[in-house]
């Protein structure tokens, strides 16, 4: 029998022989077929220590008194998709076509534009618009803006619709935005004087402020020009205890009423929102870009970059009541129509905030499909949380980063397209096949074990089940990439090549921890352990980079008996040794492949975290389980 057929062996049967044929006498503990998603999460656990973050000042707070016009389908500072098909692309260090240039031209075949062509708008609608302009603050998108709202005021009259998302999480956003609103007024008004065109209109620029959650609240009675009110207006935005973010029902109402409004007054709309999550109408989309379309209505977004391949990433939060440390969970991405990654991290669902270097997918279409420009803000939220270690550097390679970039097709375009391809199709397969979102036997217990050992043995014996159950599935998906292997090299999209790397390390890497994760439950369950501190009533289980787990005699015996192992101990190891490596091998083949992108760190945060766990006692506050009681359930 080969290596990896005794491995795929012992992969997919070794905790229901553990348990058939061990000593432990684990108690038959019947699972729950459904699992609720805890969106409040005590915080412990060694992998979730929240990083350091770099600030990138903003260094030029000062009013400009000279503009340049910057057309809204501008994308030379894009980072985001196009929806355009992707192409075969390759770095640009590495291309053979750009190392002998030849600049032969004929000159006497080039028409240049007459004098009534140059400095010509095109207007809003002729161009898309710009994926994503990397800002360093809101002071540096709000001047950005301005430039936008002149270009559009030499045309016509300007009504900017403001909307605010009413979440907790952006009340320090709204603040600092209204400390700065004077900017791009003061700038206006700069321009407006010098601008032959403009200096001939009065009223150029109508405000009106609304804000957004479950429902929207107009916070300006009529649009206004004055400034005061404006700021005004954003003081009081309340906050929204729904947890809802309806942005494109908000977009819809306002486009529709306001939409009207300009109309009468031969004014040009705008509608700028102020967001940090994706939308929770996002079934809506599609719409609210027809709306937006017809209105001729460019939308324009101040957010936050979306986290790579997952819907949602992780604030703190410390109650009210006893002051203790949560983790919320909010909807930031991902970046594309459907998530291209695993949802998991082999164990339960991912808990981690890594940033993707694109926007959140249904803002950066609205904003592309109108003719807006969606500004990717920093990264240096203080309540972010969950960022894996290796990842604390945001800014991937610009070059790099170029040939990920998402395609933004409606969904029903992008999935359609995705059908077409048998290698994404599969890829797809496995991504939901191994998600724990829709399937909890892949949701295994990491913590809040019970120090009662006839307690724990039972625990013990559920979280085995699904291990062997998250064996199969891993087996399954790693035969369904292998049957595409051969059509990666024939697959157009840089993307989708990273997925199939990345999850095939991942799942090659998961199979080995799994093993290690029945090894630990196994040990632990055996030693009948109490904590050694008196004061602590739970046992955790760490993920640790040391050396691995070895089964023991017993358990190898077992195993031998169990597999029909033929060698010894020795040549055992050998086989779980050569496992480790092919796993480690695969993450640094991502790494290599796709340098300077978040598959690149994924890859080196996955590989950093090794293979082995421990158990570690600990104490949980018992105030804790008042959540949705005492303490408020907390929605953002």
């Amino acid at each position: 029998m080969s290596r990896s057929a005794n491995f795929s062996a012992i992969g997919t049967s070794t905790a229901v022989h553990f348990l058939l044929l061990g000593a432990l006498g684990m108690i038959h503990y019947n699972l729950q077929e459904t699992q609720p998603e805890v969106v409040l999460e005590t915080v412990f656990d060694d992998e979730r220590e929240q990083e350091e973050f770099t600030r990138d000042l903003e260094t030029d707070p000062e009013i400009a008194e000279t503009q340049n016009f910057l057309a809204g389908g501008a994308v030379s500072t894009a980072v985001g998709g196009s929806g355009a098909p992707a192409v075969a692309q390759q770095k640009i260090e590495q291309s053979e076509t750009l190392k002998e240039i030849d600049f032969a031209v004929n000159a006497s075949n080039i028409d240049l534009p007459g004098e009534e062509m140059i400095g010509q708008e095109l207007g809003v609608g002729e161009v898309n618009g710009e994926t994503g302009a990397v800002v360093e603050g809101y002071g540096a998108a709000l001047s950005r803006l301005s430039q936008e709202l002149i270009r559009l005021m030499r045309q016509r009259k300007v009504m900017v619709v403001w909307l605010f998302d009413e979440s907790e999480s952006m009340k320090d956003d709204q603040q600092e935005i209204a400390q700065k609103f004077h900017k791009v007024y003061e700038e206006l008004e700069i321009q407006s004087r010098s601008d032959s065109k403009l200096k001939q209109q009065d009223e150029v620029l109508m405000t009106t402020i609304l804000s957004f959650g479950a429902g929207i609240h107009e916070l300006t009675k009529t649009p206004t020009t004055k400034v005061k009110e404006v700021q005004a207006a954003i003081d009081v935005i309340a906050i929204d205890e729904s947890g809802d973010e309806n942005m494109c029902s908000a977009i819809q109402n306002a486009v529709t009423k306001y939409g009207k409004m300009a109309r009468s007054q031969q004014r040009q709309l705008i509608v700028v929102v102020v967001s940090d999550e994706s939308p929770t109408d996002d079934a809506q989309l599609e719409d609210t870009v027809e709306i937006c379309e017809k209105a001729k209505a460019p939308v324009y977004i101040l957010g936050r970059e979306a986290t790579f391949g997952y819907p949602y990433a992780r604030i703190k939060w410390v109650d009210s009541v006893y002051q203790l440390t949560h983790w919320a969970r909010i909807n930031r991405g991902p970046e594309t129509a459907f998530p291209e990654c695993l949802q998991w991290n082999g164990l339960h669902a991912r808990h981690d905030s890594q940033s993707s270097g694109f926007g959140p997918y249904s803002q950066v279409r609205l904003c592309k499909e109108t003719g807006g420009i969606f500004f990717m803000l920093p990264g240096e939220e203080d309540n972010l949380v969950g960022r894996p270690k290796l990842i604390a550097e945001r800014k991937y390679a610009a070059l790099a980063m170029k040939e990920y970039e998402p395609l933004l097709l409606a969904r029903k375009d992008y999935a359609a397209a995705r059908a077409k391809s048998r290698f994404r199709s599969v890829m797809w397969d496995v991504i939901v096949g191994l998600n724990p979102h829709l399937d909890n036997k892949l949701s295994m217990k990491t913590w809040h074990f019970s120090i009662d050992p006839a307690e724990f043995k039972k625990e013990g014996f559920e979280q085995f089940e699904k291990a062997s159950y998250a064996m199969k599935q891993l087996e399954k998906a790693l035969e369904m990439m292998d049957g595409v292997r051969e059509l990666r090299a024939k697959e157009e999209s840089q993307r989708w090549r990273a997925c199939f790397d990345l999850t095939y390390a991942q799942c090659v890497a998961f199979r080995v921890r799994l093993f290690q994760y029945m090894l630990v439950l196994d040990e632990h369950a055996a030693a009948n352990q109490l904590p050694k501190d008196p004061k602590h009533n739970r046992w955790d289980i760490h993920w640790r980079n040391t050396k691995p787990k070895e089964p023991t005699d017993e358990q190898f015996a077992r195993i031998k008996k169990a597999f029909g192992f033929k060698g010894d101990k020795a040549g055992y190891l050998k086989m779980l040794d050569d496992e480790r490596q092919k796993a480690n091998d695969q993450f640094d083949t991502v790494s290599r492949e796709h340098e300077g992108t978040p598959w690149d760190s994924r890859a080196k945060y996955e590989k950093s975290l090794g293979f082995e766990f421990n158990f570690a006692s600990h104490f949980w506050d018992p105030k804790y389980a008042e959540v949705g009681k005492k303490i408020p359930q907390k929605k953002f």
